[in-house]
């Protein structure tokens, strides 16, 4: 990281910006240009460990992306402030984030489904609400073994 005094090493900071965004964006690779997409997502934080989980529609170009090369980059960010002044270039942003890479695969089995479905609920404030077996079966679920990954923030 160019700005190491940005960098976020700390657990318990990361797993802070975890919680607070709202949203991660995967890049996946196409043949002429990177193409990124906003999911929700819920997340376990085990040690070093990271594994990030989403759902999505059965079908469409991020899974036929996936499909061809499932190493993907992914970025979320929260506490955002925008910072002013009488000038042009004293103008700046506080922020916190994550950004990583690893690899992303569609999950299949129920249990394992119904597990990161629960995740991300639980992310999203509905921890412990019940599936259906139909709307299990009408999405996809997506794990993202997690490689590597660095936090980073401007401002307090």
């Amino acid at each position: 990281m160019r700005r190491s005094d940005r960098e976020v090493k700390e657990r318990a900071v990361l797993e802070e910006i975890l919680k607070e965004s709202d949203v991660c964006r995967i890049a996946v690779s196409t043949k002429g240009a990177p193409y990124i997409v906003p999911l929700n997502f819920g997340y376990e934080f085990d040690g070093e460990k990271l594994t990030l989980w989403f759902h999505c529609a059965r079908e469409g170009r991020k899974l036929d992306l996936i499909a061809a090369n499932n190493n993907v980059g992914f970025e979320m960010d929260c506490a955002h402030r925008l910072i002013t002044g009488p000038n042009a270039c004293d103008f700046s942003m506080n922020y916190r984030s994550v950004i990583g890479t690893g690899a992303i695969s569609v999950i299949d089995d129920a249990d394992e489904k119904t597990k990161g479905l629960s995740l991300i609920m639980e992310h999203y404030g509905g921890k412990g609400l019940p599936f259906k077996g139909p709307m299990l079966n009408a999405m996809k679920t997506l794990r993202l073994d997690v490689v590597e990954f660095t936090g980073k923030k401007s401002g307090d």
